[in-house]
């Protein structure tokens, strides 16, 4: 049986890639797409949301926009990784795919009120949306199965010497996020690192003879190439479908019990997730941490998500369309309707 889940992102490269994963991947149901700023600003990672939904003929989930600024200070962004459209690399066009009315933290607690089980939330962005979920909704927490997210480390970030990017933007929504009691488990840099697009990767997706697969490649050249010219990497970690693939099939990411503090004051530190593997401290466990990945079998999973996805829209002219390897294929969510519900302000504050 599928897990019910809401992606919540920034899209964003790897954003892209965990939309087509959860989308593509018959064992989760993707129920929301919801997007807060964090890689690009809120207009630009929701368009950027659309646009991948669009190319991935992703129509049957509904994407609702969220929090524009953090919960406190201000907006930093990652431009100098995604590039100035936050999805910067193939030209995508204009999308067909819209937004519900009404904000994403609305459009979440009405599917989590609204639905028969518990839902999984996967946040792949800094954890805005989450956190005002959480402190607006405090009855929201008991229709949440866990919250898998992609975010901090075990070691160092990679927006600051200590922080994480995700974290970074917003320490304040991950503090109340870590410290919210719900099952909480950390897919961080540590882990996100053993996801690399290696040549042998990019090969595959080209060897799709789809589409959506070029699009795919044409994204992660782009990411390659900016990881290569920011930090000498030959092959950039795809950081957010991690998140998604540990839904998928939990076996694929290997897990530890820890302690996991934000730190929130640190002057060179703000940001930074201190986890205690090792129970150093006297603070109870409140998270599971991610740190090992089965890289043949997410790559394997990453890659038949966005064959069936381009399968599916493949033209009638495509000479795919006929392919016996075709078959039924995952779906592509089933999410509700939500047009009738209603809006909220932009964000906190």
């Amino acid at each position: 049986m599928s897990v019910p889940i809401i992606l919540d992102c920034d899209p964003g490269h790897d954003d892209a890639v965990a939309i087509l994963l959860a989308a593509g991947d018959p064992a989760v149901d993707l129920l929301a797409i919801t997007t807060v700023a964090g890689n690009q600003v809120l207009e630009k990672t929701t368009l950027n949301a659309r646009r991948v939904c669009t190319a991935a003929g992703i129509a049957d989930v509904p994407i609702a926009a969220g929090c524009a600024r953090p919960l406190v200070g201000r907006l930093h962004i990652a431009d100098d990784v995604h590039g100035e459209s936050g999805l910067d690399g193939p030209d995508f066009g204009e999308p067909t795919v819209g937004t519900v009315p009404g904000h994403a933290v609305d459009l979440m607690y009405r599917i989590l009120a609204r639905h028969p089980e518990p839902v999984t939330l996967v946040p792949t962005g800094p954890l805005t949306n989450i956190a005002l979920l959480l402190t607006r909704h405090p009855d929201a927490a008991a229709h949440i199965r866990e919250i898998v997210l992609m975010g901090g480390s075990t070691e160092r970030g990679n927006r600051t010497p200590a922080a994480e990017f995700n974290i970074y933007v917003d320490p304040e929504a991950a503090d109340i996020v870590f410290r919210s009691g719900l099952p909480v488990t950390m897919c961080g840099l540590n882990v996100t690192h053993q996801a690399l697009v290696t040549p042998e990767v990019l090969a595959r997706l080209e060897g799709l003879g789809t589409d959506l697969g070029r699009v795919c490649a044409e994204l992660m050249t782009f990411f390659a190439t900016t990881y290569q010219r920011l930090w000498g990497l030959p092959a950039p970690p795809l950081h957010d479908p991690v998140a998604v693939a540990r839904v998928i099939d939990p076996t694929m990411v290997d897990c530890a019990d820890a302690s996991v503090a934000v730190e929130l004051r640190g002057e060179f530190t703000r940001g930074a997730t201190v986890v205690d593997l090792h129970r150093y401290l006297d603070r109870p466990v409140n998270a599971r941490v991610a740190v090992r990945l089965d890289q043949e079998r997410f790559w394997d999973r990453v890659i038949g998500a966005v064959d069936a996805l381009g399968r599916r829209t493949a033209g009638p002219g495509d000479p795919l369309q006929g392919d016996s390897r075709t078959g039924d294929g995952p779906g592509t969510g089933h999410g509700p309707s939500t047009s009738d519900g209603p809006s909220t302000s932009d964000g906190p504050g």
